[in-house]
């Protein structure tokens, strides 16, 4: 028998709709596509030479499993500048992404049977990297008064003996939504208070909108630090997804572990995309910002759009690329005698008859929702929902 661990994992759905999407497209098919969870801008051009430049200069070996002393240097001049946090290169580790980050950080915390706290809507990925480590995804609901976000009360409802960590992601994929700082503070003294600890995933960091900013929850004071273990990568904020790097920030006793079990398992990151990485991190920034306006404008018009639909019902996204649509008005609703149960029913059937693709809420933890991301052209997205508003409108 094949092992029931890994018969236990589902496939990335998210995947799966770009996937069907672009197989749509193969076969000429006029699909308009919601469900990328990347930026649609190219790597920056000073990026991209860096790499060019490494590879003529002959750095296409083996690196250091956890990172080369240079990349790792960078990260933490980023972390000091951007989030105010003091780390030496001892305290990073470099992974083949931030997906691979999480499962190192997962595989170092865990033994069988812990618990993970992690708040609905949730990255599809994270229940299955915690099952993939042998502990137990404790899905923590929340509620649209808290702008889906975790308070204490609610993380407090979930904890028990076996509560080893929580997954904490802001901005937050699907929802778009911001943790400020006071709510940061009181989640950061409760896992002190109970000696959890706190996997920080801040990918979405840089895509921030209006008069937010961003906080890490590991800026507060010494305890919260030492139990906070920092998630990021260049992939959303340089354009970088498939150049794979993602990084962590940890007490040296966890990065020396979860750099043993990386030089166990997949080695080193790649050694051109470290050298990228580095030029991404200590360069110009203003790539960075010129994305987040384009984003920026998208998001408004997206969000001013689609509240004025009927059925739906959306918050105003406040970081990442992302808007997370609340179908509870169209359930029980019918499209060409097809009843609407969730938000599986609702996405198949504006794909099958309106060709346009978005993620059924149902590996986010949401049934009766859907994410659509705004990272694609303004051109598609009008087109898009002009779509989404027919498919609306013929609903009985």
């Amino acid at each position: 028998m094949l092992s029931k661990k890994a018969l236990g994992v589902s496939p990335s759905p998210t995947m799966a709709i770009e996937d069907k999407a672009k197989t749509m497209r193969s076969q000429g098919i006029d699909v308009i596509g919601f469900g990328a969870g990347e930026p649609d801008f190219d790597t920056p051009p000073h990026i991209k030479e860096a790499a060019i430049k490494a590879i003529n200069e002959g750095h296409t070996r083996y690196t250091p499993a956890s990172g080369t002393l240079e990349l790792k240097e960078a990260i933490c001049q980023k972390l000091k500048s951007d989030n105010g946090l003091d780390y030496n290169p001892g305290q990073i580790v470099v992974s083949n992404g931030a997906k691979h980050s999480l499962f190192n950080v997962l595989a170092a915390l865990l033994n069988p049977g812990d618990e993970v706290l992690i708040p609905v809507p949730y990255w599809v990925s994270n229940p299955e990297l915690v099952k993939l480590n042998d502990g137990v995804p404790v899905a923590v609901e929340t509620s649209e008064e808290n702008h889906l976000k975790a308070s204490v009360e609610d993380l407090e409802k979930h904890r028990t003996a076996k509560t080893r960590a929580l997954i904490l992601n802001s901005p937050c994929n699907p929802s778009g939504q911001v943790y400020n700082e006071g709510k940061l503070k009181a989640i950061a003294d409760f896992c002190v208070k109970n000696n959890i600890y706190v996997i920080a995933d801040e990918i979405y960091e840089k895509l921030i909108y209006d008069t937010i900013s961003h906080c890490s929850i590991a800026s507060f004071n010494k305890q919260i630090k030492d139990l906070t273990i920092v998630v990021n990568g260049v992939s959303k904020t340089y354009a970088m997804t498939g150049w794979r790097i993602g990084y962590t920030a940890s007490t040296a006793e966890i990065a020396k572990i979860m750099s043993a079990i990386q030089s166990q398992t997949a080695s080193n990151p790649n050694s051109i995309a470290q050298k990228a990485a580095v030029a991404a991190l200590l360069g110009d920034q203003e790539c960075v910002e010129k994305m987040r306006l384009a984003f920026d404008e998208r998001r408004k018009y997206m969000y001013n759009r689609v509240k004025k639909l009927p059925y739906l019902d959306v918050l105003e996204p406040k970081g990442t690329f992302y808007i997370f649509l609340n179908l509870s008005e169209a359930l029980g609703k019918s499209f060409q005698g097809r009843r609407i149960e969730n938000g599986d029913d609702f996405a198949g059937l504006l794909l099958d008859s309106r060709k346009v693709a978005i993620v059924p809420g149902r590996g986010f933890g949401a049934l009766n929702y859907a994410r659509m991301s705004f990272a694609t052209s303004m051109e598609y997205i009008v087109e898009g929902l002009n779509r989404l508003e027919a498919f609306l409108n013929d609903l009985e």
